[in-house]
């Protein structure tokens, strides 16, 4: 099993599930100024808690800049045992572009 690709409006309609999980992989001063609403910030810190206390078969896609690291840390995940798992093409790059009014910032 592998992670599936998922475009920017494939993921901006999967936000009314309540289920979906948005992990942002990008730097903490990244994912503060801006992110997708309701996202997570994933990173070599807090991993092991996410892997702890996630559901293994709840969606799960990944966010990066650009769409390219989130492939590896999607990849990842599924070698973890999650089961749906996506990586966002285009990364938050695309999403700031595609749904400019869908960012959320601050703490």
């Amino acid at each position: 099993m592998s992670y599936k690709h998922i475009s920017v409006s494939q993921t901006a309609a999967l936000l009314s599930n309540d289920d979906v999980v948005i992990a942002d992989i990008r730097d903490p001063n990244s994912f503060q100024s801006a992110r997708i609403p309701g996202s997570e910030r994933l990173s070599n810190e807090n991993l092991g808690q996410f892997l702890n206390e996630k559901d293994y078969e709840q969606p799960i896609v990944v966010v990066c800049y650009h769409g390219i690291s989130s492939q590896t840390a999607a990849s990842y995940l599924v070698e973890q045992g999650f089961e749906d798992v996506y990586s966002m093409d285009g990364g938050f790059a695309a999403w700031g572009t595609e749904q400019a009014d869908n960012v959320e910032s601050g703490a």
